[in-house]
């Protein structure tokens, strides 16, 4: 019998643990799990959202590996120390010699598939890791003195340089296992339709993101055919339906990388598709998670640039952060993107830079609140991603954006939703005004929003004033 312990990998294709264990078994059947453990989801910050789009993903994972004949069994750990006795326990009732499953690259999730292996091993069973978040794994892309790459540019150069050479598929669908002796159903197995679980003050839509494989599919096909091929240019445009939405189903493994690639691939010329954006998204990705390993410190929220930050004076002002949270500081475009996250538990990838850098930049808040409180509200927290993003947004991350580049939110909001779209959208007192006039913080405020926490000229000039001491 073959184990098969699912994580943030929720699908049954392109899977190489499920694909591996299925190969494997020789007709002993095989069995999956997934731990439920809702004390260490709440102190990592992951978001209600998150967690209840997680479950009903789950759920549509049980119906596609019944399919194939593969019960999936539930454990409700709690904490990340409870799982490698309870999974143990499991192995030895169900008389496994095996346990399958893909790696996970943030420093708890290490800590604990350690744990797991040393119980296993103790108990005589063998367990087999593999790759299934990355298309390359951490340690296989490395500049040419043998070192992780510590810029992006040449990562990205040399990760399309290994996939030109090695041109990496998805795995299929693993056979239909035999048929097992049926056993009565335990009510641990259930999957719950929710939890006794409460971080942040977003909830999944499941009208904005259906769960299930067959969903993620269907809008992958859609976006390679019909957006992909403008996605360099229209990307940054939050009133325009211009990216991918493939988020939250990549976060939680309902979809992969390679089966994005794939997916592009199919659709383009050969000699162009590997150049498109949508890829360096994707590299983006792997190049986060290929930090966590390199660099583990930042998996305790150090800024990968601690000399830079070492020097850098944040303000603890809360009246200042609880306005940016609320989507109250009086800068429509800040606060349109604030009112979406709040509302649907995902914020435009460009705005996210936006009120990124509103924060860490011009209010001065450690980046590390930003952080948190989008992990707490985004259906789509990935830590690794998000974590590096707020880092490049600080300026004090990996391939950092220069401390003197500063987003001004009126000019932002002039070159990326110049009809004031976005912004009626999300604020929709200001419908009456037109086009640019819905981002004139003057104009907004004598319809009801509120007046600007800030000056802009003054808080910019503070700000590269704080950062220039510390270059």
């Amino acid at each position: 019998m073959k184990l098969v312990w699912f994580r943030n990998d929720l699908r049954c294709r392109d899977n190489p643990a499920l694909f591996n264990a299925c190969r494997r078994a020789d007709g002993g059947g095989v069995v999956a799990v997934v731990t439920l453990c809702t004390q260490q989801w709440s102190s990592h910050d992951e978001s209600t959202a998150r967690v209840e789009f997680w479950l009903a993903c789950l759920r549509s994972l049980q119906t596609e590996l019944a399919e194939l004949n593969i019960p999936l069994r539930v454990i409700d750990a709690g904490s990340f120390d409870h799982v490698p006795e309870q999974l143990c326990s499991l192995a030895r009732e169900l008389q496994c010699d095996g346990l399958f499953l893909n790696q996970e690259y943030c420093l708890n999730e290490v800590i604990r598939d350690k744990q797991v292996v040393e119980r296993f091993h103790a108990e005589g069973i063998e367990v087999f890791g593999f790759h299934g978040d990355v298309v390359f794994a951490p340690g296989t892309i490395m500049n040419g003195q043998g070192h992780p790459f510590r810029v992006f540019t040449p990562f990205s150069n040399a990760w399309r340089r290994e996939f030109a050479s090695q041109h990496p598929q998805p795995l299929p669908l693993p056979e239909a296992q035999p048929r097992m002796p049926l056993q009565p159903q335990r009510d641990g197995d259930q999957i719950p339709n929710s939890l006794a679980y409460a971080v942040g003050n977003t909830h999944w839509s499941q009208e904005l993101w259906p769960s299930g494989t067959e969903v993620a599919h269907q809008r992958l096909q859609q976006f390679v055919a019909d957006k992909a091929v403008d996605y360099g240019g229209q990307r940054d445009f939050p009133a325009h339906e211009g990216t991918s939405s493939l988020s939250p189903y990549l976060s939680c493994g309902v979809i992969s990388a390679r089966q994005c690639l794939a997916a592009l691939q199919a659709e383009f010329a050969p000699d162009s598709w590997l150049d498109n954006q949508w890829v360096t998204e994707i590299i983006w990705r792997e190049f986060y998670r290929h930090l966590m390993v390199h660099f583990p410190e930042m998996n305790r929220w150090q800024p990968f640039k601690p000399d830079v930050e070492s020097r850098i004076h944040w303000l603890q002002d809360e009246s200042l952060f609880d306005a940016w949270s609320r989507g109250e500081t009086g800068y429509p475009i800040v606060d349109a993107g604030m009112k979406q996250l709040l509302a649907t538990g995902w914020m435009h990838n460009r705005v996210r830079m936006i009120v990124a850098s509103f924060l860490t930049k011009l209010l001065r808040q450690d980046w590390r609140h930003g952080a948190r409180f989008f992990m707490q509200n985004l259906v789509d927290g990935d830590f690794a991603s998000n974590l590096g993003g707020w880092q490049w947004s600080a300026s004090v991350g990996a391939d950092a954006a220069p401390y003197f580049r500063i987003f001004s939110p009126m000019r932002q909001a002039e070159r990326f939703d110049p009809q004031g779209e976005y912004v009626a959208q999300w604020l929709p007192e200001l419908r009456v005004l037109n086009g640019l006039q819905r981002h004139d913080p003057e104009r907004a405020a004598s319809l009801g929003r509120p007046l600007p926490i800030i000056d802009y000229s003054r808080a910019r000039a503070e700000s590269l004033a704080s950062y220039q001491r510390a270059t």
